[in-house]
């Protein structure tokens, strides 16, 4: 007899994804200083190819929030506020507690952003890493519509190797996918790159692995 569909269908109630699809061999955890908070793309969630789940069940010391538009006070939380507080209140914290730094290029039609003080770059436990998960258009759209990540110094990343994101066509080179992206921003502001490189191999298997789906050429 045929199961029912909904019994194929199980999800994984860690990475979210169909039981047979699951990602969680690849959760690689790392020690790192830096805490990260993903804004995610609400388009990005149920796509496959995403690595954003990925790189927030390996990072400790990251927050995953989906939204295009984000209420004000919400925003305001998840930038500056002890990550307990964001999780169970939603109170923020006085703006100084954190330094929020936002991994995006300077672009055009959008003021620049303030300069990131030299002195915090010595204390990495004081910043916190806010990067936008989504194609480069959408991410753009999340930038404009929230004016709060418009005021956070930038972050560009240094020589940015190739990418390995061979599933997703690239328009460049070096447009990375959310984990590389954080995974070069977190070595650069932390000067250390050989802790990120275990997450990294993961994330070459997470890849294999959705290769493997593609039907034969």
């Amino acid at each position: 007899m045929t199961p029912p569909s909904h019994a194929r269908r199980l999800a994984c109630l860690t990475c979210l994804r169909p039981q047979q699809a699951c990602i969680c061999r690849w959760i690689t955890p790392v020690a790192h200083a830096v805490e990260v908070v993903i804004l995610q793309h609400p388009l990005e969630v149920a796509n496959a190819k995403g690595s954003a789940r990925l790189l927030h069940l390996s990072l400790p010391r990251s927050r995953l929030a989906v939204g295009e538009v984000f209420a004000e006070q919400a925003l305001q939380a998840l930038l500056y506020a002890p990550f307990s507080l964001t999780q169970e209140s939603g109170t923020a914290a006085a703006p100084d507690a954190m330094q929020a730094v936002l991994l995006y290029p300077e672009i055009a039609g959008v003021a620049p952003s303030p300069p990131l003080a030299p002195a915090l770059l010595a204390v990495p436990e004081k910043l916190r890493l806010v990067v936008l998960d989504g194609t480069w258009r959408k991410s753009r759209k999340m930038l404009y519509l929230n004016p709060l990540l418009q005021q956070l110094p930038r972050l560009p990343l240094l020589q940015a190797p190739p990418s390995r994101y061979a599933i997703r066509k690239a328009h460049r080179p070096h447009q990375l996918s959310t984990l590389e992206a954080t995974c070069h921003a977190l070595m650069q502001l932390e000067n250390c790159d050989p802790k990120f490189q275990p997450l990294l191999q993961a994330f070459d298997g997470f890849v294999a692995q959705q290769l493997d789906y593609r039907p034969p050429a």
